[in-house]
């Protein structure tokens, strides 16, 4: 899986934004929508920004004008000119302000439409889906790459098209009133735009592979701290650290070479621009020497140049991070793209109350996704009456979670019929099929908040009275009320301040809470001491009283009071009885198991 992984993030980064790239951001882009009159105002004092800016030089020119007398501007006394000035100044910075505000009110609600869209489409996307990717690098989508596209929505978009304002309008208006000098200027630019886009197109491919890398260093320490107990039972903390070093490694050698490409690209750009403001002044001096132009016009044109030249230099840069954005644009379309899990019965609902809880499986066959060539289940055949008791015993592998999370519908059967009361499970909604189930995990699973938040999980409409029933019949109330905080007792990530016991107890409640027909236990006595055994069975009791439980044995002794025990080897059932009768097959492979485990203990 993780190769498959590293191959396709390497396909990711020899794409290059094409004209369906563009498509996909200006698709992106719909999410300004809801948001459009705002983001207009925001275009309009953009707009006024860029003129008022590029207003400033000729009137800052005309000040220098009317001070050596030479001026022909409308207001002819320096002070109403430099009043003036002030004014557009203060104008300048209102609409810039307005710009900001406005860009950053719309971008931050159409970014956290994104990602409520991206979080909302990945908790409805199929199992199987999360078992080609890694948590941390669909983190890094929702976050990394979110995060650019907000940057170049809220500021460099802006910052892009005041640029273009800026390089357009101060040619336009050097060409008007300065047409000789300005003429010189642009004999000196074309050569250095030039080499600037070079170097811009080779920042922009190391940069996106850095910021690949950085998303690697993300997924290596997600999962180190997420297993956190497993690195240390195996005492691998050098090990994720070198891991993580080795990532990054790769993060900081494209790094530098990337900010090297750019230190070498602003040492050009520095260079260059102050040699032609040299040229620039030299001829312009002339001009002036000869009575071509006013000192002020000089002056004035040089401001323009400035302007001009600050524009040119920042522009591949600006354009660079458009497309960083356009090419993060493409990685959040590819989940938003992939297909929710099939639920031909979506409208459809079910009274609950009225489902008995019988399960049929009748010829089912089954392949992962992942492993295609090997069929994991042939031909199953399994029934459990409404309120009966049936476990799946056989080795590690037969198939027996694959049974379980087909009625789950986490996977489709690819061959036969799984019903529940006689009603194939495509006619259930997946919300309504999934109701009616309940499932007790070996490894319990909690989540970071309070003791009541989880187990409230599993009715979130339940009343505070119903969750301490549930903890009660759970046999959890007592070391609950034992802790200083009570329901209030904040679990720890994955529920690490518990015993295994403890968030056994939990996951009972949990789904006690539920109230479900159908119950699946993972035999989630396997890995506790005997003294917490015998209250989460005493609660696991109490919660299969009077429902279709399916059992997933680890240990045969725990299921010899079930009504039916299915064997299976290599995807196949080739045993069913009671444990009696099972257990008298001497040939058979479940008494064969039977005695592998009572020689192991």
């Amino acid at each position: 899986m993780a190769a498959g992984l590293y191959r396709n993030r390497g396909k990711r980064e020899r794409v290059k934004v094409s004209k369906e790239g563009w498509k996909t951001a200006r698709k992106m882009l719909s999410y300004l929508l809801p948001y459009k009159w705002l983001y207009i105002f925001g275009i309009v004092f953009l707009v006024l920004s860029a003129v008022t800016s590029l207003g400033f030089p000729y009137i800052l020119g005309e000040l220098v004008n009317s001070a050596t007398g030479d001026s022909d501007f409308v207001l002819e006394r320096i002070d109403e000119i430099a009043i003036l000035l002030i004014a557009v100044v203060l104008a300048q910075g209102i609409f810039s302000f307005l710009r900001v505000y406005t860009f950053s009110v719309v971008t931050q609600r159409s970014m956290a439409d994104i990602r409520q869209d991206l979080y909302q489409r990945l908790l409805f996307l199929p199992l199987f889906f999360f078992e080609q990717r890694r948590v941390g690098e669909l983190t890094s989508r929702i976050t990394a790459d979110v995060q650019q596209l907000q940057n170049v929505l809220s500021t460099t978009l802006a910052e892009f098209f005041r640029q273009i304002a800026s390089l357009v309008g101060g040619i336009v208006i050097i060409l008007v009133s300065t047409p000789r000098l300005a003429l010189f200027m642009l004999a000196i630019f074309p050569p250095l735009v030039i080499i600037g886009a070079i170097f811009g197109r080779f920042i922009r491919r190391h940069s996106k592979k850095t910021q690949d890398d950085l998303a690697e260093t993300n997924v290596v320490l997600e999962e180190s701290l997420h297993n956190i107990s497993v690195v240390k039972a195996f005492t691998n903390e050098l090990f994720e650290i070198k891991r993580y070093r080795t990532a990054l490694g790769n993060v900081v050698r494209n790094a530098i070479r990337t900010d090297t490409s750019r230190g070498l690209l602003i040492t050009f750009i520095i260079v260059s621009l102050f040699g032609s403001f040299v040229a620039v002044i030299w001829y312009g001096g002339h001009m002036v020497m000869d009575g071509a132009i006013e000192i002020g016009d000089l002056f004035a044109f040089i401001l323009y140049m400035a302007f001009i030249g600050g524009s040119l230099g920042g522009l591949p840069t600006v354009y660079g991070d458009i497309l960083k954005a356009v090419g993060a644009t493409e990685r959040l379309k590819e989940i938003l793209d992939e297909a929710p899990e099939s639920d031909p019965a979506k409208e459809q609902e079910f009274d609950l109350v009225t489902v008995a809880g019988e399960v049929q499986y009748a010829q089912v066959h089954f392949t992962y996704p992942s492993r295609p060539e090997s069929e994991v289940l042939q031909g199953i055949n399994l029934h459990i009456p409404a309120g009966a008791k049936v476990a799946l015993a056989g080795s590690s592998g037969a198939g027996k979670s694959t049974i379980v999370q087909l009625l789950l519908r986490f996977y489709e059967a690819n061959r036969g019929r799984i019903s529940i009361d006689g009603k194939p499970l495509e006619a259930y909604s997946l919300n309504t099929l999934r109701q009616l189930i309940g499932v007790v995990p070996q490894e319990v699973i909690l989540f970071g908040g309070s003791i009541r938040e989880n187990i409230a999980y599993g009715n979130l409409n339940a009343s505070e009275a119903a969750v301490r029933e549930a903890a009660r019949k759970a046999n959890a109330l007592d070391f609950i009320e034992d802790f200083p905080e009570g329901m209030d007792t904040v679990v720890g990530e994955r529920g690490v301040k518990l015993s295994g016991g403890q968030r056994q107890r939990l996951a009972i409640a949990r789904a006690i809470l539920k109230d479900p027909k159908i119950l699946i236990l993972d035999e989630a006595t396997s890995s506790l001491d005997a003294e917490s055994e015998s209250l989460v069975q005493e609660a696991l009791d109490r919660l299969m009283e009077n429902r279709t439980t399916l059992i997933i044995a680890h240990r045969l002794g725990t299921i010899r009071n079930v009504d039916r025990i299915y064997v299976l080897s290599e995807g196949q059932i080739v045993e069913s009885g009671t444990h009696t009768e099972l257990a008298m097959q001497k040939d058979g492979l479940y008494s064969k198991l039977v005695q592998l485990q009572l020689q192991a203990d």
